[in-house]
């Protein structure tokens, strides 16, 4: 992918903002508690003022418009430093799904605090372990004017520090979005422990209060193809930061004599797995171009980029622990973070198993 000037500028802030503010540390410490946070509010902060909040916002709402190919941009950093923050949930998801279903009231409501950052939207889509998104129970009803919405909800990212919830619910025998606010009464929201220090939680609806982003009926599949592509481009960001720390490594550590980076076959599993980011980011790229270009076959080129990034972090992790001779496991190391990562992100919005499958039906292999 070469980038134009203003994505190329882009990508300069994103690398400086997230080197200056973003590191395994805070995570370190969000993690252990002693942070006082569920996310990195320091950066999030330095993301508002910079712009990269609205990267998805129309322009006349405050945002900068950019495009996912942007998002990305700032996907991969976001991979790279492992960082805590509501850019996935909010930026991204919430930003297409009220910009593509919201009326002019929901727009005007959300989409200038999403840019501004005051406003965190969070997904609730997943009822089960594994990703569904057609499996939906839980059921919107009409009431006056508006709706109400009752089911539950697991895993929901960004869940507890959400001031809006977007939630799939069948309504005349369709799954759709409808917006819920969660200080409505009808709204539990019960926090889990993730395996990636990750903010995420159980949610329960009862007769809640909904608003039906009716603007666009496809809304949903458009976020989770926006949210697949910028997953895939996070794990690119995530196994190229794994695969320069495991060069070093390989550089520095010495074993009967000499830098174990000398050693062959080693080097043959570092150059398979260089080439393989290579693809993986030409993928991703393509995935996120062909999404804002409104290609026919955008959801398919995502489904591929999402497989084939998950398979290259998997592979990172993996052979960056295993090359660290198993103390990548150990806290002394920042790998066993990167590898727990890129499990939970592989399995968000569907592993590489769901979309290699995905992929082949739709194709009619």
């Amino acid at each position: 992918m070469i980038l134009n000037e203003e994505q190329q500028m882009l990508a300069d802030l994103a690398e400086r903002i997230f080197a200056d503010k973003a590191s395994v540390d805070t995570l370190r410490a969000i993690r252990g508690g002693s942070h006082g946070q569920d996310y990195d509010h320091e950066l999030w902060q330095a993301m508002v003022e910079s712009g990269l909040t609205g990267i998805l916002v129309p322009e006349d709402q405050g945002g900068m418009d950019f495009g996912l190919v942007s998002a990305g941009l700032v996907a991969r950093e976001v991979g790279r430093r492992l960082a805590l923050t509501p850019f996935l949930s909010t930026a991204v998801l919430g930003a297409i799904a009220i910009g593509r279903g919201g009326n002019a009231d929901q727009k005007s409501r959300w989409l200038g605090s999403i840019a501004s950052g005051e406003l965190i939207v969070a997904l609730a889509l997943d009822e089960s372990a594994k990703h569904r998104p057609e499996r939906v129970a839980t059921e919107a009803q009409s009431a006056g004017d508006g709706y109400t919405i009752s089911g539950a909800k697991t895993l929901v990212l960004d869940a507890v520090n959400a001031d809006v919830l977007l939630v799939s619910a069948m309504l005349d025998g369709t799954p759709r979005l409808f917006a819920v606010e969660t200080g409505d009464a009808g709204v539990a929201t019960t926090p889990v422990v993730s395996l990636d220090t990750r903010s995420m939680a159980d949610v329960r609806f009862e007769d809640a209060k909904a608003e039906l982003l009716d603007g666009d009926a496809n809304a949903l599949d458009a976020v989770l193809d926006a949210g697949r592509a910028i997953l895939a481009m996070e794990l690119v960001g995530l196994a190229r930061a794994v695969f320069e720390r495991t060069l070093t490594y390989l550089s520095e550590r010495k074993q009967f004599g000499q830098r174990i980076g000398s050693f062959q076959a080693l080097q043959h599993r570092a150059a398979h797995l260089s080439v393989d980011i290579e693809i993986s980011e030409a993928m991703a790229f393509q995935a996120l171009a062909a999404f804002d270009a409104g290609a026919d076959d955008a959801s398919l080129q995502i489904l591929a980029a999402k497989a084939r990034a998950a398979e290259t972090a998997r592979l990172a992790s993996a052979e960056g622990v295993q090359m660290h001779g198993g103390m990548g496991m150990t806290d002394e190391f920042d790998i066993g973070f990167f590898m727990k990562r890129a499990r939970a992100a592989s399995e968000l919005f569907g592993d590489a198993n769901f979309c290699t499958e995905r992929f082949a039906r739709a194709k009619g292999y």
